[in-house]
């Protein structure tokens, strides 16, 4: 991408003195002739400029004056003047130049397509239905902000057809300029996952003025009081539904290696048809924690068979009667899967409860709400939960947009997939990106690096997530050194000059040629600084953008008491429960 069209070679490096020296003489000329025509004019004698020539200039210099009768100071004084108005516009002119181009060899104004304000406008009133008509876009309403082209803009945003992976290191800045300016501007309902509480802590209040705000914590990590509860048993009324939450849960305790061993398989065919079974007899997720302890139990047999579905019974029987080994086995691999719901408070989030108010996925996603969805990484975390109630908005968003004019939400839902590699491992993910964006809902998955997807959707799975992503954002704190290479080469190469010379008994010589060399060594995109972003989007050049993080927004002290006191109310319910 780095050739140069028509191939080309730029201006040997040695030559641009001549260039200069020509510049600086026809401005000398410039200032001479018009300062002086205009100095005489003022002068009283009248608008008489002699030729504009070197002959004028060398006129000038040898001390003679083409403009008859005009005073020696007012030529002077406006020749002074003219020079000082030239310096001033072509310093103002090379600065121009130089804040319209990018990187060397990377996107500058004209390469950024629709990513840039006036087209990401105009393409999001043909995507959205209700923005048609309106002469004026709000830049919440156009895209996803993805930063400022750098050195100085324009800013960036994809649009509401992309699907967007993000690869930053620790403290890059993925929270605070990413996740948490979209959560905030996100015209419609927004789904946000995390390990922490900090984007929750400082988005809540805002988004609570725009819509209901439901906090999913199951482990405490906000320490907020439950106030609703998500039936996870609605999703396993059909078998492709109970199929969908066995993988979920089956995935949160297992790698892309051992996903697909015969025990992990087994074990979430098994759960498939557990869940199924209490799903349509109206049971509870406790009634399937006692079946799962039990092999013996026949209840889900039983029930399996009164709704006369003979292949799904026969399947559980036989595994019930198989060798005591392998059935031990099968179901000890289901029950890890389920282990999190041994916790009586995370149970307590997914059991239908009459106290307090359901989330219903369906409604979630045709309002202007916010569903935070909290879980700690490692041992004992809800992820395999957290993934289902995601995947479960992400589903019925396709379904109110199928039957939705255009085929699309609108206005479109966002999901910033933050941490998703440790609390929200949707296993078939990289598929889901190929037709998310065509219904209006656009996912945002975070990673530390792309080794950490890979341990997740193995190789293959992580390639597809890659391909299939139509905005990819790189940050700082990238150390894999194969990634980073790979990402040298998709940046591309440049050709640069050379110049060698050499001395011998009849005088010396100079040779110049061209080679090609990339515009990002590996080291460059390892020492990507903090506060910048490398962005690859489809049918664009490369491009390093200046991230924008919330905190230097206009809205930021509003948003800033926001998060004080909602990590003061975090606080004070962290210490009633350390009372408890």
């Amino acid at each position: 991408m780095g050739k140069q069209q028509g191939g080309r070679a730029p201006l040997d490096p040695s030559q641009y003195w001549l260039i200069g020296l020509i510049g600086a003489g026809a401005l000398l000329v410039t200032a001479l002739w018009l300062g002086g025509t205009l100095g005489a004019w003022v002068s009283g004698a009248g608008w008489n400029p002699p030729p504009f020539s070197f002959e004028t200039l060398f006129d000038v210099l040898g001390g003679e004056q083409p403009w008859a009768g005009a005073s020696g100071a007012a030529v002077v004084t406006g020749m002074v003047a003219a020079a000082g108005f030239l310096v001033i516009l072509v310093v103002l002119v090379l600065l121009l130049v130089g804040r319209s181009g990018g990187a060397r060899g990377l996107a500058r104004r004209a390469d950024v397509g629709d990513l840039a304000p006036a087209a990401a406008a105009e393409k999001a009133k043909r995507l959205r239905r209700s923005l048609k008509g309106q002469k004026k876009v709000l830049p919440a309403d156009t895209g996803l902000l993805l930063g400022d082209l750098s050195p100085s803009g324009p800013e960036l945003r994809a649009s509401w057809e992309d699907v967007a992976v993000v690869f930053m290191g620790p403290r890059s800045g993925k929270t605070s300029a990413l996740a948490v300016p979209n959560v905030l501007q996100a015209p419609g309902p927004c789904v946000v996952t995390s390990n922490k509480s900090d984007i929750y802590a400082i988005t809540a209040r805002e988004r609570g003025r725009r819509g209901r705000v439901w906090l999913f914590d199951p482990q405490a990590i906000a320490h907020a009081d439950r106030d609703m509860w998500w039936d996870m048993l609605s999703v396993a009324r059909t078998i492709e539904g109970a199929d969908r939450l066995a993988m979920h849960l089956v995935s949160a305790n297992a790698n892309a290696e051992s996903g697909d061993d015969f025990w992990a398989k087994a074990g979430r065919n098994l759960l498939r048809i557990v869940l199924h079974a209490a799903a349509i007899d109206g049971r509870n997720l406790a009634e399937v924690l006692d079946w799962l302890a039990d092999p013996g139990n026949q209840t889900p047999l039983i029930i399996l068979r009164n709704h006369r579905l003979t292949a799904l019974s026969e399947n559980l029987d036989g595994t019930v009667r198989g060798a005591p080994e392998t059935r031990d086995g099968i179901y000890e691999h289901a029950r890890q899967a389920v282990s999190c719901l041994l916790d009586p408070e995370v149970l307590a989030w997914v059991t239908p409860d009459p106290h307090r108010e359901e989330f219903v996925p369906g409604a979630f996603v045709r309002s202007t709400d916010t569903f935070y969805l909290l879980s700690k990484d490692g041992g004992g975390g809800a992820a395999g939960v957290i993934a289902a109630a995601t995947d479960a908005c992400l589903r019925a968003a396709v379904a109110v947009a199928e039957a939705s004019p255009g085929g699309r939400l609108d206005p479109p839902m966002e999901a910033i997939l933050d941490e998703a590699c440790n609390v929200c491992k949707i296993q078939d993910l990289p598929d889901l990106y190929s037709h998310l964006g065509s219904r209006g809902i656009l996912p945002v998955t975070v990673m530390q690096s792309y080794e950490q997807g890979v341990r997740v959707w193995g190789k293959s799975g992580m390639d597809s997530l890659w391909s299939a992503a139509t905005v990819k954002l790189l940050g700082s704190g990238l150390d894999d050194q194969a990634f980073a290479d790979r990402i040298s080469s998709l940046v591309g190469d440049q050709y640069v000059n050379e110049s060698s010379a050499s001395y011998g008994r009849e005088g010396g010589s100079v040779t110049r040629s061209q080679k090609r060399e990339r515009i990002l060594d590996v080291s460059d995109v390892r020492e990507i600084r903090k506060g910048t972003a490398l962005l690859f989007a489809t049918s664009t050049r490369p491009a390093l953008l200046r991230l924008k993080p919330w905190y230097l927004e206009k809205n930021a002290k509003t948003i800033s008491a926001d998060q004080g006191a909602e990590e003061e109310a975090i606080a004070a319910r962290a210490a009633k429960r350390l009372t408890m």
